[in-house]
């Protein structure tokens, strides 16, 4: 399972994959969905098998309470056997009822560094997840965040690639048109991005795309 969503190309594809998979692999599951903390404060699902859940993770998101957030800042897994009788988050039960989500299942993903996330299944079922659910869950969400670990990393070293080839042409231009060596370029559109407050890479990008080097805010 995790080589296959490693060959998924790409985070966005990985994510979705993983969200797949998780409900053709743990029992109990109809729908599944991740959640990830953004610039730590932000919670996001970034992923999802339907709209519906998507709507019951911004009943959590919105209360500040339920499954999900429990197992996403707590770290650990947390079961919701039967909305109807739930009563650690009546909030958030009170948001969605009538959606037809009757039982949760959330696992945290043990992420890198400080990012924050968790896989969240979902069932029309009360008492759908049992303790086999929890077991191949727990594995499926450990190898969920290896291939997540993963794409990410490639996504990154894609864009510092494409950020280096951006300021490599840019450099280009400038050495080709005012006798520069590399070094001299490469100072030159440091200049103007402290100049103008912008960044290196969007004055690359302008200079590449205007054939002009931005002298002005």
């Amino acid at each position: 399972m995790a080589r296959a969503l490693q060959d998924e190309p790409g985070l966005d594809a990985t994510l979705h994959g993983i969200v797949r998979c998780a409900v053709g692999t743990v029992p109990g599951a109809w729908h599944a969905a991740i959640t990830e903390v953004e610039g730590r404060h932000r919670v996001v699902t970034s992923a999802a098998t339907g709209n519906l859940v998507r709507r019951v993770d911004q009943a959590q998101y919105d209360t500040g309470q339920g499954p999900c957030l429990t197992a996403l800042f707590e770290h650990h897994t947390v079961r919701m056997p039967d909305v109807a009788a739930e009563t650690r988050w009546p909030d958030f039960v009170r948001r969605i009822d009538g959606l037809g989500v009757r039982s949760m299942l959330s696992f945290q993903l043990y992420l890198a560094r400080d990012n924050l996330g968790a896989l969240n299944l979902y069932a029309r079922e009360p008492g759908a997840f049992t303790d086999a659910s929890e077991r191949i869950g727990v594995l499926f969400a450990a190898h969920a965040a290896v291939a997540m670990g993963d794409a990410r990393r490639l996504a990154q070293l894609s864009q510092a690639l494409d950020v280096r080839d951006l300021i490599g042409q840019a450099k280009g231009i400038l050495m080709e048109r005012h006798r520069l060596t590399g070094e001299q370029a490469f100072e030159l559109l440091v200049r103007a991005s402290q100049r103008l407050n912008v960044k290196l890479l969007d004055v690359a990008r302008d200079l590449i795309e205007t054939g002009e080097l931005v002298d002005r805010p």
